[in-house]
């Protein structure tokens, strides 16, 4: 009969070779992955945030959203659309009772 505890320190040793070569081999090398500095194209943008094309386009026409433009393409800062989209962000009940709150305090003082 096998001993269990062999069987068992086999099965490790095959799940940790299975682990590195998972870490060493990963589909999209660190050096390819886009940062907040990258550009995208329309069709990136819209997929960034999850809209459709035409309604980049929109955007665009009316200067909604920051955007460059070179000959006849369109490119979009990952940076700066995550700064529009936070710049569209809706104050939390506390946020607004503190800013009122502070509001009033500097109020008091000038008055």
């Amino acid at each position: 009969m096998n001993n269990p505890f062999d069987t068992i320190d086999a099965r490790l040793s095959n799940i940790e070779n299975l682990l590195l070569d998972l870490r060493t081999n990963q589909t999209e090398p660190q050096a390819t992955k886009k940062t907040d500095s990258d550009l995208f194209t329309i069709e990136e943008a819209a997929g960034f945030l999850k809209l459709a094309k035409p309604t980049i386009y929109g955007l665009v026409c009316h200067s909604k959203i920051p955007c460059m433009k070179k000959g006849k393409k369109l490119y979009f800062s990952k940076a700066e659309l995550i700064a529009w989209l936070q710049q569209g962000k809706r104050k939390t009940i506390t946020e607004l009772q503190e800013e009122a709150k502070n509001h009033l305090i500097n109020k008091r003082k000038r008055g």
